[in-house]
């Protein structure tokens, strides 16, 4: 698998899983995991950025 397709998909993984504990911790009042989910949704975004990157610059 090319590293910017790697890199996309990890991305859009950890972003599910950001929004997953968000919403969980949204539901039952734990800031602390709301806050986690809210970290680990925006670094998926990045890392996914991270894959159109490399796409473009052919990596």
């Amino acid at each position: 698998m090319k590293s910017s397709t790697k890199d996309k998909v990890e991305g859009k993984m950890h972003q599910a899983k950001g929004k997953i504990k968000e919403t969980s911790g949204k539901a039952v009042g734990n800031k602390d995991l709301e806050a986690e989910g809210k970290a680990e949704n925006f670094e998926g975004k990045v890392q996914d950025k991270v894959g159109d990157v490399k796409k473009v610059g052919g990596k």
